[in-house]
C-alpha cells in the first residue's frame, strides 16, 4: 500500500479532532480551525487538507473512525472470539471512538439524511458494514456477502439511533438494545445456514417473495 501523502496524513490526523470540535462549532470551516489550534497545527493547512463542505468534513471524519476502529481490533483482541462477539465488539468500539462527538454525530446524520447527499449516506454505511465484516473475518463473496453487510448497516445504524438518546449510565439501554439486535442477526444467520443445507434451490427474488407470502 502507497504511503499517504503529507496532506492525506494531515487529514488523518485532524479528522477525529474536527468531529469533537464540531460538537461547539457545527461541520464547519470554524471547526476545522479549532482541531488545528488545538493539535498546533496551521490553521491554512488545516483548511487545505480538509474538504470545505459539510458532508466532505463528515465522511472525512467518519473514515477516520473506520481507521481507529481497525487499527484497535489486532489479531490479539480478536483470538478466541465468536462470531457474535465480535460483531457485538466491532459495534460497541465504533461507539466508544464516536462518544467524544455524540452530538456532532447527531448533527452529521442529519445532514447525510438531506436528498443531496443520500448517494454519500449509502456509501458510507456500505463501507462501515464491509469493514466491520472484513476485520471480523468475513470471506463470503457470494450473496451471503451483500446480506451480512445489508443486515449488519440496519443493526448499526438502529443502534447508532438510540445511542444519540441514551442517558444511561454508561450507555446501557444501547448495550441491551445492540445484545437484542445482535441476537436477530444470529437468528437469521442460522436460518440461511437451514436454508442454504435443506437442498432447495432458489433465486434471492424467489426465497424473498416466499418470506413475504408465505404457502398456505
Amino acid at each position: 500500500m502507497a504511503e499517504p501523502s503529507p496532506l492525506e496524513q494531515l487529514r488523518r490526523r485532524l479528522a477525529l479532532a474536527v468531529g469533537e470540535n464540531a460538537v461547539f462549532d457545527g461541520w464547519t470551516q470554524k471547526a476545522v480551525d479549532s482541531a488545528a489550534a488545538q493539535l498546533g497545527i496551521e490553521p491554512a493547512q488545516a483548511r487545505l487538507a480538509m474538504p470545505k463542505g459539510q458532508a466532505g468534513l463528515i465522511d472525512c471524519y467518519i473514515q477516520e473512525v473506520d481507521r481507529a476502529l481497525a487499527d484497535w481490533f489486532t489479531p490479539e483482541r480478536l483470538e478466541g472470539l465468536k462470531i457474535r462477539e465480535k460483531i457485538r465488539s466491532l459495534v460497541w468500539q465504533r461507539v466508544e471512538i464516536m462518544g467524544p462527538a455524540r452530538e456532532a454525530v447527531r448533527r452529521g446524520l442529519a445532514i447525510l439524511a438531506m436528498p443531496q447527499n443520500l448517494p454519500l449516506a449509502l456509501r458510507i454505511s456500505w463501507r462501515t458494514a464491509d469493514l466491520m465484516w472484513r476485520i471480523a473475518g468475513d470471506t463470503s463473496t457470494d450473496f451471503n456477502h451483500y446480506t451480512k453487510r445489508m443486515t449488519l448497516g440496519a443493526v448499526y445504524a438502529s443502534t447508532l439511533l438510540v445511542w444519540l438518546d441514551d442517558d444511561s449510565e454508561g450507555w446501557s439501554e444501547t448495550a441491551a438494545f445492540l445484545d437484542r439486535r445482535i441476537d436477530d442477526v444470529m437468528k437469521f444467520e442460522k436460518f440461511k445456514a437451514q436454508w442454504r443445507g435443506s437442498g432447495e434451490h432458489l433465486s434471492p427474488s424467489r426465497f424473498f417473495g416466499r418470506l413475504r407470502y408465505p404457502p398456505r
